[in-house]
């Protein structure tokens, strides 16, 4: 199971430059969640091999294309048409989908790609009528998905928007990786917080990682984090999207958990929700100026980052400096920094600009 530069695409954010989806991070996600029946009891590990299931029912693991491959030809055509048959079962349950390519980023170029060099004109969110905006293009019509993806014939998977309705759906997103403990830290959340995690989808990354699909309330936008919180645990959140069961990557296939497929998008517990959303804003006297040195520590985070972090550290580091009040004047720091690290001033600017809107701060 969001967002962005090439590599990065996965939130936030959304929120995130028009020819990307807001932080969709899904190579992240690693080992069991705290499950149904209590916050320190994991779901059962993933069958021998990856899970079965037939093309109509989102979650299984699809035949290998010809050759074994996501290379050209017959397993090209193979491939995409099992991933629009996934999408189209989604999109039966009320989930709306694009395609994405091997890379997990959506697989239809921007419109816009063109424009990049002018920074300052606002981002296009589909208004234009042509495919390529990413998560905005999302849809659960089925001759409109169609259409998308006979525009991306190379497409390997599919992404489910969050946030809409009906089941406005938060992911959680589960990482092992780099030294990370994250179905430890939700268990340490579950146990402190007094929820437990009912029985909902839960899907199986590539790289073993889990993501915890729950349903939101209507009324209530969950924005995208990456590490706020706890280490290792992403939320994706309105503006973001997941990795569907069933597409095929660069390092393997997603796949449901054996019995949770048919499942839908159980509630988000009460006790987690509230530590999902940020707090109301309140009124507060005006912060001072940022000095010479303030908020140094978010740029370096900037600029340590690598390919395939880059907006998501940006984000992370916009959301904090607006949280501590030195946004508006660190921004252009940040931006320099994101610029420096491969990322365009458009999207630089688009990203800040989102960690502002869900810091409410815009």
């Amino acid at each position: 199971m969001g967002t962005t530069d090439r590599d990065d695409r996965h939130d936030h954010s959304d929120d995130h430059p028009h020819d990307r989806a807001d932080h969709h991070s899904d190579d992240h996600a690693d080992d069991s969640p705290a499950t149904p029946g209590g916050p320190s009891t994991p779901p059962g590990p993933p069958a021998s091999g990856a899970p079965a299931s037939d093309p109509p029912a989102p979650g299984g693991t699809p035949p290998a294309p010809p050759g074994g491959s996501l290379g050209g030809g017959p397993g090209v055509r193979h491939t995409a048409a099992l991933a629009l048959a996934h999408a189209l079962s989604a999109a039966e349950r009320g989930l709306a989908v694009i395609p994405l390519s091997a890379t997990k980023l959506p697989a239809i170029r921007s419109p816009h790609h063109d424009e990049a060099d002018h920074p300052h004109q606002p981002p296009c969110h589909g208004e234009c009528g042509r495919p390529g905006h990413g998560v905005y293009d999302a849809t659960s019509d089925p001759v409109r998905i169609r259409e998308l993806f006979a525009a991306a014939p190379h497409a390997t998977g599919y992404g489910i928007a969050c946030g809409l309705p009906p089941h406005h759906l938060i992911g959680i997103d589960l990482d092992t990786k780099s030294g990370t403990d994250a179905p430890a830290a939700l268990r340490e959340l579950a146990l402190r917080h007094l929820f437990t995690i009912p029985e909902t989808v839960v899907v199986v990354t590539p790289s073993g990682g889990r993501h915890i699909w729950l349903a939101g309330p209507p009324d209530t936008v969950v924005p995208n984090s990456a590490g706020r919180l706890a280490p290792g645990i992403d939320i994706r959140g309105a503006g973001g999207y997941l990795v569907g069961p069933g597409s095929r990557t660069t390092h393997g296939t997603y796949s449901t958990v054996p019995g949770t497929a048919h499942l839908p998008p159980a509630p988000c517990p009460p006790a987690l929700l509230r530590l999902l959303t940020p707090p109301p804003r309140t009124a507060r006297h005006a912060a001072p100026a940022a000095g010479p040195q303030q908020g140094q520590g978010l740029v370096q985070f900037v600029l340590a980052a690598h390919e395939g972090q880059r907006n998501t550290r940006l984000f992370w580091a916009a959301c904090r400096a607006y949280e501590n009040g030195i946004g508006p004047d660190l921004a252009p720091q940040l931006t320099a920094a994101a610029v420096r690290v491969g990322l365009t001033e458009r999207e630089a600017r688009s990203t800040i600009a989102s960690a502002a809107r869900l810091t409410g701060h815009a």
